[in-house]
């Protein structure tokens, strides 16, 4: 005669949570023989070095990818070599994009950011473009041909690069824009175009605000004087933005980044006495280790040694000589070891197409701060 069951007799029921699953996978014998011999504290046998190992690089991965979510993502258009980008990107921000038709200005940026442009932006579809928080673009000041004409959507603007940034935008509708351009765009063809880019910008909704700031007053040596236009999204509900104004009392001589002496840069004497000193007007601005002003704008042009525009520095084998390579660095803001992989022509040109760094940097700085700002807000009302 059988008796009942006995306690704990049987076998018992595994949680759903430690019960194991039996998957095969393929993997090298180099790989098997490195994880066989691999030393992993509590792991004795293959199966749970496996299970270790699977479980630590699942962690990374979802850690990363909850950072990457966390980020805010940008988009940097008619790129040049990055100021713009330099100026915005922190460790809170990704790059999803960038465009840049310039070759040379491509291969520096790809050289520091190890981000490949794409290239003409007008021959890129809005829609190809990543989803994107902000939208940062030096776009060129050109006038407008289609003034007082209707034609349809930014119908003023079509044929000029401006029209690409507007496409965009409404297209994807980032919760910020920042645009830099040369002050000369609140005045060609008597102030018509800056008043269409303001009414282009503002028939999409977003709250805008511009203003003229000078490189000097945020830690450079150098007279450079941008407007900066800075948008919101009309769901954020931003009607004022104060642009930084740096410090207008703290200013930083050109002596104090000069280099000595450097080799390889010097203007011969005869285009010193033909050309630079032919006249006696004060032209050009020499400088020297002893120099306390803010030079004039570094130009794009400055390879070429024009007598007007040009700053030269007192010194050299010939008395005389351009800016070096790390002295238009620290003219424009950009780090001592900034990579300069193309020729000192390109680099001049570069340089001086590009942007006041730590100036772009105070106005990202206060623009992420409006935007967290109006974000908490409308977190403690949820």
């Amino acid at each position: 005669m059988r008796g009942g069951a006995r306690k704990n007799s049987g076998r018992h029921k595994v949680s759903p949570e430690i019960k194991k699953i039996m998957k095969s996978i393929h993997i090298s014998p180099q790989l098997f023989e490195d994880i066989h011999n691999l030393k992993v504290n509590e792991c004795s046998s293959f199966s749970s070095k496996c299970e270790y190992l699977l479980t630590e690089g699942y962690n990374r991965v979802m850690k990363k990818r909850i950072e990457t979510e966390d980020k805010l993502t940008f988009i940097d258009l008619f790129a040049g070599i990055g100021g713009i980008r330099q100026g915005f990107e922190d460790k809170n921000t990704r790059c999803v994009f960038s465009s840049e038709w310039d070759k040379y200005s491509s291969k520096t940026y790809e050289a520091n950011y190890g981000d490949t442009p794409y290239g003409d932006i007008t021959q890129i579809s809005e829609k190809d473009i990543p989803k994107h928080d902000v939208l940062l673009a030096g776009f060129p000041c050109q006038p407008f041909s289609h003034i007082g004409k209707r034609e349809g959507f930014g119908h003023e603007t079509q044929g000029t690069l401006f029209f690409d940034v507007l496409r965009i935008l409404k297209y994807h509708m980032p919760k910020m824009f920042l645009l830099e351009n040369v002050p000369g765009l609140l005045t060609i063809q008597k102030g018509e175009t800056f008043r269409i880019i303001l009414e282009n910008l503002e028939s999409l909704g977003y709250s805008v605000f511009f203003e003229v700031l000078d490189a000097q007053d945020f830690g450079l040596p150098q007279v450079r004087k941008r407007v900066v236009i800075v948008g919101f999204h009309p769901d954020l509900n931003i009607s004022t933005f104060a642009f930084p104004q740096g410090n207008k009392e703290l200013r930083v001589p050109i002596s104090s980044i000069l280099e000595q002496n450097p080799n390889g840069y010097s203007i011969s004497k005869h285009l010193q006495e033909s050309y630079l000193f032919k006249k006696n007007d004060g032209k050009p601005q020499i400088v020297d280790t002893n120099s306390d002003i803010q030079v004039k704008t570094l130009v794009a042009s400055y390879h070429k040694i024009q007598r007007l525009t040009g700053t030269f520095v007192r010194g050299g084998e010939t008395g005389l000589r351009l800016f070096s390579e790390l002295e238009c660095k620290r003219l424009m803001g950009f780090s001592d070891d900034f990579i300069i992989p193309v020729s000192r022509t390109q680099m001049y040109r570069q340089m001086g197409n590009s942007v006041a760094v730590p100036m772009i940097r105070e106005v990202a700085k206060a623009m992420k701060e409006e935007l967290s700002s109006v974000q908490n807000i409308a977190k403690n009302r949820a």
